[in-house]
């Protein structure tokens, strides 16, 4: 398996510089030697940042997200670790910890002889000594293959195409056939930009699909892996350890997606095992609905359910039952509901460039401000959409269950729980949460008009609601990470708005009122 994905990196590695030789051979050709300086440059910055990133991030780690990296870790895991960098002559890894109740595992550095891993006490509060040493594995296998070597030699060619077509789209020309020239290898350096990013997510995915073999060859424990991602990812923790967690007050590589890290689990207990009902009944949206198969196409990591399979496939190696088998049966096929989505989701943009067209061919402010009106009406029925008003209290299981549920397309909720942390786990800077109610944990998105201010209550107010008890009310989103949007919430018998919504609701009916003036 490590020849094989050595392979597919190498093979991916020349197909990313082959595409970068088909524009910079011309270019060589006909723009001389300033636009390959300017190549070269970018090229080198990139190089030297790769050297510098692990020493920024420690700093960034230390500063922003308050990482100890001089705290004991337990020394059955200290031993694991030990024994698998003996084994593949890896440096034993400096380990962070972040305090903060939301679980996320990551790793970082340049070679096998400089990598940190850093874990959250959520890691340690949701999952047991077997499912820790699964997830560390995983990321010491990210060490092993090269991943962070491998990933910062393919993320050079998008950046490289992308500083091309940044020169060529500013640049000033007089004549008329360099003026031509410059369209031509700025529309080709864009198109061959786009192609290099979904081939470098792509590599990416197939990596994170290595790091869970290779965990799980090296702990002969697929079902603790899988049932770690479910805890981590879908997060369906089966106990609640003694005494009650306090949280305290990037080119990196994770266990998860970073979005997907900032949460959801569900908490149930069925003798003692994760609630196998509740893990299909969560993993129905991966599975089901189209915007899944978009969101996982723009992803680093593979859909969890995806994972969840492909580790299940490998338990009878083991003598292990699969963990899970995906046997739900699709009442409908969701098409119709995400054709509808895109309708909304792409036609103010359409109608809002139908407008800029109207404005440069000189049409009539009557017809341009139609135009805009209707550009402003349909962006009303999204926002609207995406902010429906028939709460009903429900909980996070019951959300995650959800199939018909988009970034376009809300449901309206109202949740009780416990705060245990951030969003972004440990950073300061961070203003959202990750909420705990009875079934499980669920992302919180603060977002007040002025980013400014958000980050004000991240630094001086957020960590003031660790540990207390909140009612939430909101908007239940997955894009593809499910998030709960806040519209107000309730604690200690106080209740505070979010301003978002008013404040646009107001603006759209604004624009409606002044531009249908300008029509009649």
């Amino acid at each position: 398996m490590k020849k094989s994905l050595l392979g597919i990196s190498l093979l991916t590695i020349t197909c990313l510089y082959g595409l970068l030789g088909i524009i910079i051979i011309p270019i060589t050709y006909m723009a001389g030697v300033d636009t390959i300086i300017g190549i070269y440059i970018t090229i080198g910055i990139i190089v030297l940042q790769f050297l510098l990133a692990p020493f920024f991030t420690d700093l960034s780690m230390k500063w922003f997200y308050k990482a100890k990296f001089n705290e004991e870790i337990p020394e059955y895991l200290k031993t694991f670790i030990t024994e698998l960098c003996n084994k593949y002559n890896v440096k034993y890894p400096k380990i962070g910890i972040i305090h903060d109740g939301a679980p996320n595992a990551f790793t970082y550095g340049r070679t096998k002889k400089d990598a940190r891993i850093v874990l959250t006490d959520g890691i340690f509060n949701l999952l047991n000594e077997e499912e820790i040493k699964t997830v560390v594995a995983h990321e010491i296998g990210h060490i092993v293959h090269y991943d962070m070597l491998f990933m910062t030699a393919v993320q050079i060619i998008p950046l490289v195409l992308y500083a091309i077509y940044e020169m060529f789209a500013n640049s000033d020309v007089d004549d008329k056939n360099d003026a031509i020239v410059k369209v031509v290898f700025s529309v080709i350096a864009y198109i061959l930009y786009i192609i290099s990013e979904y081939i470098v997510l792509w590599l990416s995915r197939t990596r994170e699909y290595y790091a869970d073999s290779f965990s799980i060859d090296e702990t002969k424990n697929p079902n603790g892996l899988a049932e770690a991602l479910v805890k981590i990812g879908f997060g369906l923790s089966t106990a609640k350890k003694n005494g009650k967690h306090n949280p305290s007050k990037n080119s990196t590589l994770g266990i998860s997606d970073v979005k997907e890290s900032k949460a959801m689990a569900i908490n149930c207990i069925e003798n003692n095992t994760v609630c196998k009902d509740k893990i299909k009944s969560a993993m129905k949206w991966e599975m089901w609905n189209p915007w899944g198969k978009w969101a996982e196409l723009n992803s680093t990591h593979p859909l969890i359910s995806k994972r969840l399979l492909a580790i299940s496939k490998r338990s009878k190696e083991f003598n292990q039952e699969p963990y899970i088998v995906f046997d739900l049966v699709k009442p409908e096929s969701y098409v119709d509901d995400f054709l509808l989505e895109l309708i909304v989701n792409f036609m103010p943009s359409i109608l809002g460039i139908i407008s800029i067209i109207l404005y440069f061919c000189d049409k009539s402010l009557k017809v341009i401000a139609t135009c805009l009106l209707f550009t402003v009406i349909t962006s009303f029925i999204k926002f609207k959409r995406r902010h429906r008003n028939n709460y009903k209290e429900t909980t996070v299981s019951e959300l995650l269950s959800e199939v018909k549920v988009s970034n376009v397309t809300a449901i309206p909720c109202i949740l009780k729980g416990e705060i245990i942390g951030r969003g972004n786990p440990g950073c300061i800077f961070n203003e959202d949460f990750v909420i705990k109610d009875e079934t499980g944990i669920i992302f919180l998105d603060y977002n007040q008009p002025i980013h400014f201010v958000n980050k004000l209550f991240a630094i001086f107010k957020s960590e003031q609601y660790f540990g207390k008890t909140v009612m939430v009310k909101g908007w239940y989103r997955r894009n593809p990470v499910p998030y709960v949007e806040i519209y107000e919430y309730t604690v200690d018998s106080k209740t505070k708005k979010i301003l978002t919504y008013g404040l646009s609701l107001s603006i759209y009916i604004i624009l409606i009122i002044l531009l249908f003036t300008l029509i009649i």
